[in-house]
């Protein structure tokens, strides 16, 4: 298995990067958010990886942190998991408050996730709650039911305004852990982090 990735960073996409090592350029698939941290074209940069092997493809998945390949490892050991939706799930917010949604059994979050509806959002809480580490959560995944429902409402209230799910978990993430739970001032807060005034 391929563990690690060291190397010189020649190109970002939408859902990829190319790092070349030993004048080799590997095609790597990773997080969202693990692509917008990678810096500038040229720079050096180090990814933890999982080798996936099938039939007719041999594919590279980079990641941010041993925790977060090994996040990656156990979704990918759930029925009808495959890379591509472990990908979503895991761009889908920090692995804290990934945990927390599965250990919480927070089914209506998972199901924003793009490519994982309500059905899998269920078998996801089914075969992991108990069985992921939430000890040592950070205090920000750690939100109280009443900031939990209210973040739901307001993911429902972006999304209608046309954001994506994914855009409505980022902007919800930036919110101030004291911000009030009215809806049109977290609305307001959340619509900040677009530029909209």
């Amino acid at each position: 298995m391929i563990a690690s990735v060291r190397g010189t960073l020649i190109a970002v996409g939408a859902d990829h990067a190319v790092v070349e090592t030993g004048g080799v350029g590997l095609l790597i698939f990773a997080p969202r958010q693990v692509l917008a941290a990678l810096g500038e074209i040229g720079a050096t940069v180090r990814l933890h990886t999982c080798l996936q092997v099938r039939e007719d493809a041999l594919t590279l998945y980079g990641f941010a942190s041993v925790e977060q390949r090994q996040l990656f490892e156990v979704l990918l050991g759930v029925n009808s998991v495959g890379p591509q939706v472990a990908l979503s799930l895991l761009s889908s917010g920090t692995t804290d408050e990934l945990r927390l949604a599965i250990a919480s059994g927070d089914v209506a979050r998972l199901a924003r996730v793009p490519r994982v509806g309500k059905k899998l959002a269920e078998r996801l809480v089914l075969e992991l709650k108990g069985k992921l580490d939430i000890k040592g959560l950070s205090a920000a995944a750690a939100v109280s039911p009443a900031v939990a429902a209210a973040n739901a409402e307001l993911a429902e209230m972006l999304v209608s305004l046309g954001f994506s799910s994914v855009e409505a978990s980022a902007a919800i993430a930036a919110i101030p852990p004291d911000a009030p739970l009215d809806a049109e001032e977290r609305l307001r807060l959340a619509l900040r982090y677009f530029g909209t005034p």
